[in-house]
């Protein structure tokens, strides 16, 4: 059952129609989100299938960018066709669509680890799909840059589009060599780095979107026992229900106990205290004690919960005791909640660009210049741990 509307092609450009294929049981969806994607100006969808098994047979032929794929399917459901059609077509971007249940959010975080490139949040009813602006602005958002993403580096001889090399911290010793990132790098400078904190930290602070869940198990399982020593705070863009799961997933990754916030707890060395679906999280002085703030205030940045709010609390309380990471995501959410950081003293690590799956957050902090590294995702957690020891970064 497959409507192809465009003829596939061999080799798109970046200037080409995203080719997307919906996958999804409801014909009444099927068809509204189609009609969604093609009133967008640089989409197209070349398929329409009710299940994994027709999409996984189709998609060679129809050849698309994008995959969003429903969760629930009868024949082939989602986690069996998802490896299918990554196997047959690399560089495919799938984007996984779950209704907010505890048992499709357990779905959804594990196609993740199977190679979804993110999730997006489904209300339950046909009726409600119909009247979401939000679900279809978050849907077309992530198709966009996600495909957009994937051409580009799926395009022979391309390097990731706008990596820049930092600039060396003034000071540095004359002919000193560059940093691996600055190796890495294939463009001219355009942020700079600043030199990290001579105070040891007191607490890690960390921001994720788009490819966030992986990128914090990463992340997580290289920190080690550096993380009983200080509070570990988080906000990864995800809804209720959603980032429940995923802190019993940072658990088991980083050997710790990680949970969502509570309004009013007191925060402590050695545990990671998760910003939970829908609400913002802040940090707040009770006397001696840094206790969680939970706030109903409208979106940052259009996420609830929003990174910048928690840095921006951090920085307040912390001062110059503060380090922060901003891992891969879409969007610029945290870049005003690092310069708050660097303008009081604190440091700042952002992932850099070919280890993520989308670089708008980290390249947003890394534009700010109040960064002290742009690091690729397998060297955040040993400086990180390091840095937590008190060793010099």
């Amino acid at each position: 059952m497959s409507a192809i509307a465009h003829a596939p092609s061999s080799s798109g450009t970046v200037t080409d129609p995203i080719r997307v294929m919906v996958v999804d049981d409801s014909v009444v969806i099927r068809g509204l989100v189609g009609r969604w994607l093609d009133e967008e100006p640089g989409l197209a969808v070349v398929a329409s299938h009710r299940n994994g098994r027709l999409a996984v047979d189709d998609v060679l032929r129809s050849n698309p960018d994008v995959v969003i794929l429903d969760i629930e399917m009868p024949d082939m459901d989602s986690l069996t066709a998802l490896p299918l059609l990554i196997e047959k077509k690399r560089n495919l971007v799938v984007v996984v669509a779950s209704t907010l249940t505890r048992r499709n959010a357990e779905i959804s975080l594990k196609a993740l680890s199977l190679g979804a490139a993110d999730y997006v949040p489904k209300p339950e009813s046909n009726s409600g799909v119909t009247t979401s602006a939000e679900f279809r602005r978050e849907l077309i958002e992530k198709v966009t840059n996600l495909g957009l993403r994937a051409r580009k580096r799926g395009m022979p001889g391309q390097a990731p589009a706008g990596r820049p090399t930092p600039r060396p911290q003034p000071g540095a010793p004359a002919g000193a060599p560059p940093a691996p990132s600055a190796l890495r790098a294939s463009r001219p400078a355009s942020f700079t780095i600043r030199s990290y904190s001579s105070v040891r930290p007191r607490i890690l602070t960390i921001g994720s979107s788009t490819g966030g869940p992986q990128a914090l198990n990463t992340l997580f399982g290289e920190i080690g026992s550096a993380i009983g020593m200080v509070p570990v705070v988080l906000t990864q863009h995800m809804p209720p229900t959603f980032t429940a799961i995923l802190a019993e997933h940072i658990t088991k990754a980083a050997g710790r106990p990680a949970s969502e916030g509570r309004d009013g707890e007191v925060i402590q060395p050695g545990h990671i205290y998760v910003a939970p679906g829908g609400k913002h999280m802040l940090l707040v002085k009770n006397g001696n004690d840094v206790v969680v703030k939970l706030s109903d205030a409208p979106p940052v940045n259009f996420c609830k919960p929003a990174v910048d709010p928690l840095f921006k609390s951090v920085a307040e309380i912390y001062g110059t005791a503060t380090l922060a990471v901003v891992l891969t995501g879409m969007g610029s959410d945290g870049a005003e909640g690092v310069r708050k950081i660097g303008e009081i003293g604190g440091s700042a690590i952002a992932q850099d660009e070919e280890t993520s799956v989308v670089w708008g957050m980290p390249g947003a902090a890394a534009h700010t210049g109040m960064c002290s590294d742009v690091l690729p995702l397998n060297e955040i957690g040993r400086k990180v741990s390091k840095i937590l020891l008190g060793g010099r970064p």
